[in-house]
């Protein structure tokens, strides 16, 4: 009951608090519509009406509800006071905005935001300059790449343009819109095809000894350089047959096949020789299962001695740090010969790379294979260019230097191979002959 009362009292409380202040907006709202200065928008407008009434509740989800529901009563009552204000006054809503903007507070032309930052700013790089440091910021823009420009291509000018310079009609073919147009601009070659796929002349010259009427060292020489890829070629051969060779160990004998065939015959002896094997197993299992749990004594003694052993290898770490401080003079000529040896190492590879790009690569499927050595034996040497041997073909001398500069890949015959067997057929007119 006492909690009741003191409800009540609370909600009578809360209600006159309420009706004060309402009553409280009412008198100023009069007060300041009775001043002089003051022009009521809304020239029909009723205090009564003031008092706002309870909104209708309508769904406006559909859209024959918008117009059906939707009060614009006081849109167009404020639309009218507008233009009536207009007519009278002779100017409207927007010039009293713009003269109540007088009276709002301003920032001045002499005043900056962050005024008191920027100062602050400016003073610690004054103070930064004087002692002679530059700041981060400036750095970064120092170190900054200026960025190259990009020239821009020349554009063809077009052929309607009335500042176009006169030219000659019957001289087109240097004219490059008209070159462009007509498909006669050549393609700009690409870099890369300027370059030599390999640094091998065209056309190599023979070794001295191959002359008709050659030195005698240096027919001597060639003829060396032929035995030895002669020799080369042999030994390939030969290693081809080792391979596929018979071993003659592998060959069967009566033995062999003897004991193939008793194979599966007698086992007794080797099932003895297992069963013992797993006996002696079991043991050594058994032994390692019933080993004895250490003591703590045990423990600590073996914690003690790896304790040791680690302090002692720390020692001997120390002792050999120190020993090397003796040793500089031997570990800087080490150092000078590894120097050396990779400088050395360097040169070799540089040297290989440079040999590379003399040798045929690798286009296709199949490698490049060096034609044979034209050389005459001594017993074939002509004195004189009438009697001189012609040996070799310039075309398959040519095919082949091609290949070598890496201009097409290495190639091979096509093989002919018949889908259908030839079928022979004697006819009549040779079979009554014969």
């Amino acid at each position: 009951m006492h909690h009741r009362l003191a409800c009540n009292k609370h909600h009578q409380k809360k209600t006159k608090k309420k009706k004060r202040i309402m009553a409280a907006a009412r008198r100023l709202k009069r007060v300041i519509a009775s001043q002089p200065g003051f022009l009521n928008l809304k020239s029909t407008s009723d205090p009564a009406d003031l008092v706002s009434s309870r909104r209708k509740r309508v769904n406006k989800n559909k859209k024959k509800n918008w117009n059906k529901h939707s009060d614009i009563n006081d849109v167009e009552e404020f639309l009218e006071d507008v233009r009536l204000q207009e007519r009278t006054t002779g100017y409207g809503i927007q010039t009293q905005i713009t003269n109540l903007s007088a009276f709002l507070p301003s920032v001045l032309a002499y005043q900056q935001p962050n005024a008191k930052k920027i100062r602050r700013i400016a003073q610690k790089a004054e103070q930064l300059a004087a002692k002679g440091v530059v700041p981060r910021r400036q750095k970064q823009l120092l170190k900054r790449r200026p960025v190259a420009k990009t020239t821009k291509k020349a554009v063809t000018e077009a052929n309607n343009n009335p500042d176009r310079e006169y030219y000659d009609i019957w001289g087109l073919e240097s004219d490059p819109w008209y070159l462009q147009q007509t498909g006669k601009k050549l393609v700009k070659r690409p870099e890369r095809l300027n370059e030599k796929p390999s640094v091998l002349p065209a056309v190599e010259v023979i070794a001295p000894g191959g002359s008709y009427n050659p030195d005698i060292f240096s027919h001597q020489a060639l003829l060396q350089e032929a035995h030895e890829v002669e020799v080369k070629k042999q030994k390939e051969e030969d290693k081809i047959e080792r391979q596929l060779a018979v071993n003659k160990a592998d060959t069967a004998t009566e033995e062999t096949i003897f004991r193939e065939q008793v194979e599966g015959l007698v086992e007794e002896e080797n099932e003895e020789e297992t069963v013992h094997n797993e006996d002696e197993e079991d043991v050594a299992v058994g032994g390692i299962a019933l080993g004895e749990k250490k003591t703590e004594r045990q423990r600590k003694r073996e914690k003690a001695v790896r304790i040791k052993e680690q302090q002692r290898l720390a020692e001997r770490r120390q002792t050999g740090q120190r020993q090397q401080l003796f040793q500089l003079r031997s570990i800087k000529v080490s150092i000078r010969q590894q120097e050396q040896k990779t400088k050395a190492k360097q040169k070799q590879r540089k040297a290989k790379q440079e040999a590379q790009k003399a040798q045929p690569r690798r286009l296709g499927r199949l490698k490049f294979q060096a034609p044979d050595l034209e050389v005459q034996l001594s017993d074939e040497l002509a004195g004189t260019l009438r009697r001189l041997k012609p040996e070799g073909s310039v075309a398959k001398d040519r095919f082949k230097s091609l290949q070598k500069r890496n201009l097409i890949e290495p190639r091979e015959r096509a093989k002919f191979k018949r889908r259908y067997k030839l079928k022979y057929v004697e006819k009549r007119a040779f079979r009554e002959i014969t």
